[in-house]
């Protein structure tokens, strides 16, 4: 590794850690989390039949295997039925097969994408997910307040929590140019542009080693990119017509590191906040940084945030697009809609 991107790192990691800290106090200050539509509730189920699946690759898959099954023993309930995600298939045909089981809780054991798989086959069921955060981001675990390094209790929240209806949203992705179509759930927060430029550069390797401090660093070198001419229509409105880097569409807003990088986006509010990312250089990139950092209040000219239910974007050229941390491919018009209060997820007590 050259020096100069070692330089970058530290100062990185060192800005996102005073970005953390002040991110943890704000949330304690504010509960920006909290539910707006209604309080989570008990299961009312005194045994549960248990789905598990499970990203065997993950660093602790096994040792989460063996906790929830030693939980599963100590209530007395029939052993969970286990159903490993694999390079080929993450989650689509295994959720299948878990639901066939008629679960009363399926407990998704992964990162990001494997919890985003199984929430596509959840969605409507009334059937509860329980999750066991083994990724990098866990970004649906921060927003619900779960101790992402917290194995044991995540497994007792997954089975023994109390539970609440959250959001989801769909994302329709469109390429004129290959012919290409397809329709994807997200649960945090998906975009187009630069976010998704990033997700597709950032070295793996340094992903391992250092986790989601290594978007970073390919960040650093995609901050000097051209902005590109787009329509955006919200809720059926005329379009307008902007020049952007990236355009987000969060249904929550807390990401790694304690940033609360959308703090009025609600999990449960049946709405999605489209931010809209315009800066023309390094300052405008600063600026966006400080605003977030400290919550400030103020408008800035180059980061719009807007509330929209439905949300069309029309590009003249095809734009690399992600859905909570995963490239999800090219595309010329995206349709992204916002899904109320149609996933059932278990949560601490408190929420």
């Amino acid at each position: 590794m050259s020096d100069w991107i070692l330089y970058v790192l530290i100062g990185v990691a060192l800005a996102f850690a005073i970005s953390s800290w002040w991110g943890v106090r704000k949330l304690k200050d504010l509960h920006m989390r909290s539910a707006v539509a209604e309080d989570a509730h008990d299961s009312g189920l005194a045994e549960q039949r248990v789905a598990v699946i499970l990203n065997p690759v993950k660093a602790r898959a096994q040792e989460a295997k063996e906790t929830i099954q030693r939980a599963c023993l100590a209530a007395g309930w029939d052993a969970p039925a286990f159903f490993e995600t694999t390079l080929e298939d993450p989650g689509f045909s295994q959720m299948q097969a878990a639901l066939a089981t008629k679960p009363d809780v399926v407990l998704v054991g992964g990162g990001d994408g494997t919890v985003r798989v199984a929430a596509e086959s959840l969605a409507h069921t009334g059937v509860a997910m329980g999750l066991i955060p083994l990724g990098t981001g866990n970004l649906l675990a921060r927003n619900v307040e779960l101790d992402v390094n917290d194995l044991h209790g995540n497994v007792q929240t997954a089975l023994f929590g109390r539970q609440r209806f959250i959001d989801t949203a769909r994302m329709g992705i469109h390429n004129s140019r290959t012919g290409h179509s397809s329709e994807h759930v997200f649960l945090v927060i998906a975009g187009i542009g630069m976010d998704a430029e990033v997700l597709a550069d950032t070295n793996a390797g340094l992903k391992k080693a250092v986790g989601w401090l290594a978007y970073t660093e390919a960040g650093m070198r995609h901050l000097p990119g051209r902005r590109k001419k787009i329509s955006i229509s919200l809720d059926g409105s005329p379009e307008q017509v902007r020049n952007i880097r990236s355009v987000l569409f969060a249904n929550c807003g807390l990401v790694p590191g304690g940033i609360d990088f959308i703090p009025q986006a609600m999990i449960d509010d049946g709405m999605l906040d489209v931010v809209v990312m315009s800066p023309r250089s390094a300052l405008g990139w600063l600026l966006m940084y400080v605003k977030v950092l400290f919550k400030h209040s103020g408008k800035l000219p180059v980061m719009t945030v807007y509330r929209s239910g439905r949300v069309v974007i029309k590009c003249p050229e095809p734009m690399p697009t992600q859905l909570d941390g995963d490239t999800s491919g090219e595309a010329t018009r995206l349709t992204v809609q916002v899904d109320p209060r149609s996933l059932l997820v278990r949560v601490k007590g408190g929420l």
